[in-house]
C-alpha cells in the first residue's frame, strides 16, 4: 500500500518559532514512515519556506531548497525551486505544527484552503475565533461556559487605573504561549503592562484575575466523536504560569509542575471534561485543540483560552495528556491524518 505524502508545517514568523521547531521535532520521533512520507517544510523568522529532509538543527541551511505551497487547486502540493525550474510534490494531507501568529489564527489555514490540500486542525474561522481571547468568551459564554469580566483597550488608548478592580491580567488579545501578558497588583503596574501587551497586539484585554487552580483538557477529534484525554493541573509555587518563557523548559519551570492526572475531585473533573467538550464544539474546532481553564475554589468552571495548535514537545502538556489517557503521539498522529483524509472525502 502506497504511502500518505504529509507535509509537516513547522517553525513560523511569530515569537513561537523555536516552540514549533521542537514540536516538530517530536513528531519526527513519532511518526510512522511506515504509514507515511512525511516532507519537511521549515518556514524561517523572516517567513522563508524550506524544504528540508528533517526539522534538526541545521535545517533552514544547507541542502535545504526554497519551496511554496501552491494556491493552484490542480497541483495539489509544493513547487520547489531548484536551478532555475520548479519540481512539483503532490501532497496528500498538511500537518501544521504551527503556534501563535500565522499558524493557529485562520492565516495558513486560508492557503491550505485555497490549495485544497486536506490539513489537520481548525478552520479558517474557529482558528481566527480561538485566536481572538474576546471573540473566544463570547462564543463560550453564549453556550453556557463561564468566562472572565475583560476589558477591551487599543493600544495606546488612556486607561484610567482607579476605574479597575485589582488584581488583574493584561494580555493581547491575540498571542499565545503567555507572551506579553502581566499579572497588575495595583494602578502603577498598569502602564507598563499596557505597554508589553502592546507589543504583541494592538488589541489589548483587561481581565478579571479568576481564583482557582489551572487546569487543562487535552481534546482530540470532531462533532460527536471526541476522544477527551487527562486532565492535568498546573501547581504553581509562586508567580503565574507563563509556558515556553523559561530559558531550559526541558529541564522544568521555575514556579510550575504539572500534575496528570490532576488531583481534583471526580466530579470536578466530570465538569471540566463537560466545559471543555462544550467549549470545543461552541466554536467549531475540529483535529485537536487543548482547552485551558480555571477549577474556582466553590467547584465552578471558568473559561480560560483554547489553543487550536498545542504545542507537541517533550514537556508540552497535550501530548502528555493523550498520554495519560492511552494515546501516546503516534497514535494522536495517526487519528489527525486520517481524520484530516476522512474530511476531505465527504
Amino acid at each position: 500500500m502506497p504511502r500518505s505524502k504529509v507535509g509537516i508545517l513547522f517553525g513560523g514568523a511569530s515569537e513561537e518559532h523555536p516552540v514549533s521547531v521542537k514540536s516538530a521535532r517530536e513528531v519526527a520521533k513519532s511518526i510512522d514512515t511506515d504509514r507515511y512520507e512525511p516532507f519537511w517544510i521549515g518556514i524561517t523568522t523572516d517567513g522563508g519556506w524550506r524544504l528540508c529532509d528533517s526539522p534538526a538543527p541545521g535545517w533552514d541551511t544547507g541542502a535545504s531548497r526554497p519551496v511554496m505551497l501552491s494556491p493552484d487547486r490542480s497541483v495539489h502540493g509544493l513547487m520547489v525551486r531548484e536551478h532555475g525550474s520548479y519540481e512539483v510534490i503532490r501532497l496528500d494531507v498538511v500537518l501544521p505544527v504551527l503556534h501563535g501568529r500565522f499558524g493557529e489564527d485562520g492565516a495558513i489555514q486560508g492557503l491550505l484552503e485555497l490549495s485544497g490540500i486536506p490539513y489537520v486542525g481548525c478552520d479558517i474561522q474557529s482558528s481566527a475565533v480561538c485566536m481572538d481571547k474576546s471573540l473566544t468568551y463570547t462564543v463560550a459564554s453564549r453556550a453556557g461556559v463561564l468566562t472572565p469580566s475583560i476589558r477591551i483597550v487599543e493600544r495606546g488608548e488612556d486607561v484610567d487605573p482607579s476605574e479597575l478592580a485589582y488584581p488583574v491580567f493584561v494580555k493581547p488579545a491575540r498571542s499565545g504561549s503567555s507572551f506579553g501578558v502581566s499579572k497588575v497588583a495595583g494602578e502603577d503596574e498598569l502602564p507598563s503592562a499596557l505597554e508589553t501587551a502592546g507589543r504583541y497586539d494592538s488589541k489589548i484585554l483587561i481581565e478579571e484575575a479568576v481564583a482557582g487552580q489551572e487546569i487543562g483538557c487535552a481534546i482530540l477529534g470532531e462533532g460527536s466523536d471526541l476522544v477527551i484525554g487527562e486532565v492535568d493541573r498546573v501547581d504553581l509555587s509562586h508567580g503565574f504560569f507563563r509556558i515556553h518563557q523559561e530559558e531550559s523548559p526541558e529541564t522544568g519551570s521555575e514556579n510550575s509542575t504539572f500534575i496528570v492526572p490532576a488531583d481534583i475531585p471526580d466530579d470536578s473533573r466530570r465538569l471540566v471534561r463537560e466545559a471543555a467538550a462544550a467549549v470545543y464544539r461552541a466554536l467549531g474546532c475540529r483535529g485537536l485543540a487543548r482547552v485551558d481553564m480555571f477549577l474556582t475554589d466553590g467547584g465552578q468552571v471558568v473559561l480560560n483560552e483554547v489553543n487550536t495548535l498545542p504545542g507537541l514537545t517533550s514537556y508540552s502538556r497535550y501530548p502528555r495528556m493523550m498520554e495519560a489517557a492511552g494515546l501516546p503521539l503516534s497514535e494522536v498522529i495517526v487519528r489527525l491524518v486520517s481524520t484530516a483524509l476522512r474530511g476531505s472525502e465527504r
